[in-house]
């Protein structure tokens, strides 16, 4: 087997040398470097390159327009009709470099944008009248552009009345608990609230146009270039300079910030990672979905990020170790809140694999949680996430634990080598997964050790946000018979392979600066039955459905995915220890459908799905205090599903010896806290509870085939 070095979530930074050569007497203008550049390694690089040609035009127009104004708050529908010429003409703007297209639509945004600049203190100088019946809709996709100024004017006027309306009450609210608490205090008037929170509008778009003037003109043309990447799918992107060196330190791990990654789409900044170690993570501040509408710091003014550009946004958020950011965050239920995030580093011990047992009446299990795949390439001796939970393994088997979960929830991937190494545990020698690269070369990656380090019952631990190295596992072992898979309807789908391409690279005698680099798919992985698990990832053997499940969040909900395919199957057997696997999954089904919390949850998900489809909003206090408190009222009603507390008792590995707590000898002062925090959460996680049922049906020394013809009855 080849070495490779392949990070399956983010990227190994690696070169692609592709022969080119510098056409500096053609090209004097480093853009038109840069798109010539990029296209001849997308066209001979990526994994599936496409055609360039009328269809591809129509879809790089409407990402780019969507890139600089998505929000429909500057250009006229003349402005659009303009640059509908080019619709089906930037294949040939492409390939003859041209930037006729770019410049045309950079100069008149620049042009909108100083007309708005003009106008909003005009529409900010006079009260909003809240008594009045009207609503503003936020569904960009469906929002036509405007035909005129004055039209334009009102669009922005709504935008500032939302945004002060939303601070007005909040104000009114903190007025009212002040009078709460002290009778005698005199309130504010509801003028002088308005007046106060039209100011804050008025700083906050001040704000932003300051940040807006500080982007160069090759800012904007990096969503040009994006946009014809993206076409290819979406995990194809270009990196200016500034953006790779903040690349490579987020592949470091030594950042600080909050520990969240961030996505703009249809115009919202939502959290769709949190990162394993972080101060988000830590004191479960924030969830994947949640939306974030405005920034402040700690001793500012909130600042409103959703016309932002994604880099703008992080800019406000991210800041030194020990600083505090606010963040005013729409919920993935739809409540608005404050959430006060104290930043800090990254901690890498809370990345690393950690078990504990759990004892059900006169029964002990193991549960090994593992949050990422983590490896040292220079040298995979050091700690990795395969030798990790080979000693966690170890542990438990000592425990004599009669079965064991691996907890892959969350897991975004990681290194290739440490899931095949991983899999081999479970397994004899066979083969653990297919890989296609650029040129339909097909390689399979084997377990070549026949030594199974544990060879009892196993439950793999899945959601939608489990991906790339966690699907890689989670398929060879359900593919295998060897474990049965629990948790959402299907993992997130991530079935393909970046590599980051230095720019800087592909040509000589570069006399232009740094151009940047390039991510870019080069590689798919297919299961040992042949199925690729890009789009459908891995559906569990038992679903039980979560919170998030009808939220569009995996590969499927991307932009240009690649498609699944199928490729022909390894050679492999199957394992042929009789867990009683039929008996387990049909008995889970059984108790999961009696179950009133599971229902509760399923109702929540579709609440939290109306939600997410609702884009209008009232201008009126009176309304949109109702539907505000409506949605408070309907939130409460879930609260219960986070009071659920299992029956047993978890006790995390290797067990400290306390009496040393605040000597050196003890791993550190938080130490001990955190993993008292980790068994009380695990003690309130209703798919742990079911997963360890599951490994008690698994275990029985009864024949399963009975037993199912009995629940069948």
């Amino acid at each position: 087997m080849r070495k490779i070095r392949i990070l399956l979530t983010v990227l190994v930074p690696t070169l692609l040398f592709l022969g080119f050569s510098s056409k500096e007497a053609l090209n004097p203008d480093k853009d038109k470097l840069l798109l010539e550049i990029i296209s001849y390694v997308l066209e001979r690089g990526h994994y599936s390159p496409k055609e360039i040609d009328d269809a591809f035009s129509e879809q790089v127009y409407q990402k780019y327009l969507e890139g600089l104004d998505g929000q429909h708050r500057f250009f006229l529908q003349a402005d659009i009709n303009n640059f509908n010429r080019f619709r089906n003409k930037i294949d040939d703007e492409l390939k003859s470099t041209s930037l006729s297209f770019f410049d045309l639509t950079y100069d008149r945004l620049m042009a909108r944008m100083e007309q708005v600049k003009g106008f909003y203190d005009e529409i900010l100088e006079q009260p909003f009248d809240f008594t009045t019946d009207e609503t503003i809709d936020l569904d960009y996709e469906k929002l036509p552009y405007v035909t005129n100024l004055n039209a334009l004017k009102n669009r922005w006027r709504k935008r500032f009345k939302l945004s002060t309306l939303d601070r007005y009450v909040s104000k009114k609210e903190e007025e009212l608990q002040k009078q709460e608490e002290d009778p005698s205090y005199q309130p504010k008037s509801d003028e002088e609230l308005e007046r106060e929170a039209r100011a804050l509008t008025r700083e906050n778009i001040r704000d932003y146009f300051n940040l807006i003037d500080e982007l160069e003109r090759k800012d904007w043309f990096s969503i040009y270039i994006n946009a014809v990447a993206e076409q290819f799918d979406p995990h194809t992107f270009y990196f200016a300079p500034e953006e790779k060196d903040r690349f490579d330190t987020n592949m470091s791990g030594t950042y600080d910030g909050i520990g969240a990654r961030l996505q703009k789409k249809n115009q919202e900044v939502k959290i769709v990672e949190v990162i394993s170690g972080g101060p988000v993570w830590r004191d479960k501040l924030l969830d994947v979905g949640d939306v974030i509408l405005k920034v402040a710091q700690e001793e500012g003014e909130a600042v409103e990020i959703s016309g932002m550009r994604l880099d703008d946004a992080i800019k406000l958020i991210k800041g030194p170790s020990g600083t505090r950011v606010i963040l005013t965050v729409k919920r993935v239920d739809g409540t608005l809140e404050e959430v006060a995030i104290t930043r800090d580093v990254v901690e890498l011990e809370e990345v690393y694999a950690r078990s504990s047992l759990i004892q059900k009446g006169d029964k002990t299990f193991g549960l090994i949680a593992l949050p990422k795949f983590y490896i040292n390439f220079d040298d995979y001796k050091e700690r990795n996430a395969a030798t990790d939970v080979k000693k966690e393994l170890e542990q438990l088997k000592q425990k004599n634990v009669s079965g064991i979960i691996l907890d892959l929830r969350n897991n975004g991937g990681g290194s290739l080598k440490t899931v095949v190494d991983m899999t081999g545990y479970f397994i004899e020698e066979g083969p653990v997964v297919q890989v296609k690269s650029v040129g339909n070369r097909k390689e399979v990656l084997r377990d070549t050790d026949a030594s199974v380090v544990w060879d009892g019952p196993l439950v793999i631990l899945v959601n939608e946000f489990s991906a790339s190295a966690s699907e890689i596992l989670a398929a060879a072992l359900q593919d295998y018979k060897r474990a049965i898979v629990l948790g959402s309807k299907q993992t997130f789908g991530k079935g393909t392979v970046q590599n980051m391409v230095d720019l800087n690279r592909i040509i000589s005698g570069n006399t232009y600066g740094d151009l940047g680099a390039l991510k870019i798919t080069t590689d798919k992985f297919y299961r040992i039955t042949g199925g690729s698990t890009q789009l459908e990832g891995v559906k569990s053997d038992v679903v039980i459905p979560d919170r998030y499940q009808y939220v569009d969040m995996g590969e499927k909900d991307q932009d240009n995915p690649l498609a699944w395919d199928r490729i022909s199957p390894a050679a492999y057997t199957p394992w042929t220890k009789d867990f009683n696997f039929q008996y387990a999954i049909e008995n889970s089904k059984s108790r999961l459908s009696k179950n009133s919390m599971i229902a509760l949850i399923e109702e929540q998900a579709m609440r939290i799905k109306e939600q997410q489809n609702d884009y209008s909003y009232s201008l009126n206090y009176q309304t949109f205090k109702q539907e505000q408190d409506a949605d408070r009222v309907a939130s409460e009603k879930f609260e219960v599903l986070s009071k659920y507390s299992s029956a047993y008792d978890f006790t995390w590995l290797p067990e400290a010896d306390f009496s040393l707590q605040g000597t050196t000898t003890f791993p550190n002062k938080d130490y001990a806290e955190k993993r008292k925090r980790w068994a009380e959460e695990l003690k309130k996680d209703l798919y742990i509870s079911e997963a360890v049922n599951i490994l008690e049906d698994m275990s029985t020394t009864f024949k399963g085939s009975q037993k199912v013809a009995q629940l069948k009855q």
